[in-house]
């Protein structure tokens, strides 16, 4: 399962916005889930595009999580029954929202956080280690 954590899933990339992607990925046989409640709200965003102060940006999102209490721990059941894939559009995991999405998941009892890409996968050092 793909779930979707951008707020807007639109894109110029072809293929990437919402329709296209879902479309692509049933055809697949892998279902896709847009989650706008985890994407980042506006203000951090323009704040972050403005200082690129990225520990500012994950004190403030971090902060953002916490009144999603509710969403983060459904998300965590839903993951630990299912594959799941957390998508955006930032290539650098690092410097994007979903590692702190998917921290906050694995805190809240959902599995370890693997990131993926083109040369490699790496366990999320922060997040807590499955049972």
């Amino acid at each position: 399962m793909v779930f979707d954590v951008r707020q807007l899933p639109l894109s110029r990339k072809k293929g990437f916005s919402k329709a296209a992607f879902k479309a692509a990925l049933g055809s697949a046989g892998i279902d896709y889930v847009h989650l706008p409640v985890f994407g980042c709200p506006r203000p951090i965003r323009d704040r972050y595009k403005i200082d690129g102060d990225w520990k500012r940006y994950e004190k403030a999102f971090d902060h953002y999580l916490e009144g999603q209490s509710e969403s983060v721990s459904e998300l965590a059941r839903i993951a630990r029954r299912t594959s799941g894939c957390l998508v955006c559009f930032e290539a650098d995991y690092t410097l994007c929202h979903r590692s702190l999405v998917a921290r906050a998941v694995a805190l809240a009892g959902g599995p370890r956080v693997i990131h993926l890409s083109p040369k490699a996968e790496r366990a999320d050092l922060a997040s807590p280690i499955a049972a």
